[in-house]
């Protein structure tokens, strides 16, 4: 049975139509770098110090979760977690110049040795990239002499960011648990 010239125009016209409207439903669309601003890519080093104030009236790494379940039986503290609102140096003395702050949380991720699982903004205050921020996620083995992070995002200026932060304890404070750490980050970004 032959179709007749009316229906195949009229079949045509409906199959464009819902060619159409399953285009406009898409969520997603390709764009040009250029569109969003985005020009060559750079590598850009900081060298900064993450203050770990953890003692005292003016802490600022607050233990919010204690896990009192392995607590008895981890030396590691697994299963705590701790807010952070950590200042960000230019250098290692709490006096130095306050480029950032350090916003997150860490975790003791480990039983077995001291493992934090960090998840934190670095947000900067000064300078050209006052406003923008980095974001760091990743496992931190504070045993290590020299640890990685992966950074997997920012904001501002850092908007498609990547790279890694390399950590080294620079002081750490038995006596208190207080800590200053040299972060150096190498961030690939627009």
């Amino acid at each position: 049975m032959a179709m007749s010239r009316t229906a195949i125009v009229i079949l045509s016209v409906l199959f464009v139509s819902f060619l159409i409207s399953v285009e406009s439903q898409q969520f997603g669309r390709r764009l040009s770098q250029r569109s969003l601003g985005l020009r060559k890519e750079k590598l850009s080093h900081f060298r900064i110090y993450f203050h770990d104030i953890v003692a005292g009236p003016n802490a600022t790494a607050i233990r919010i979760v204690e896990a009192t379940r392995t607590n008895r039986t981890a030396a590691t503290g697994f299963g705590d977690i701790t807010m952070i609102d950590n200042p960000l140096t230019m250098g290692p003395e709490r006096t130095s110049k306050l480029v950032g702050r350090a916003q997150g949380i860490y975790t003791s991720a480990s039983i077995n040795e001291m493992g934090l699982l960090m998840a934190m903004n670095y947000v900067f205050v000064e300078g050209k990239y006052n406003g923008s921020s980095l974001s760091i996620l990743g496992r931190n083995a504070v045993m290590s002499t020299v640890r990685e992070m992966p950074i997997v995002g920012g904001s501002g200026l850092f908007r498609f960011a990547r790279g890694y932060a390399e950590a080294r304890t620079h002081t750490f404070n038995m006596n208190n648990g207080d800590a200053v750490v040299e972060f150096n980050l190498y961030v690939l970004h627009y």
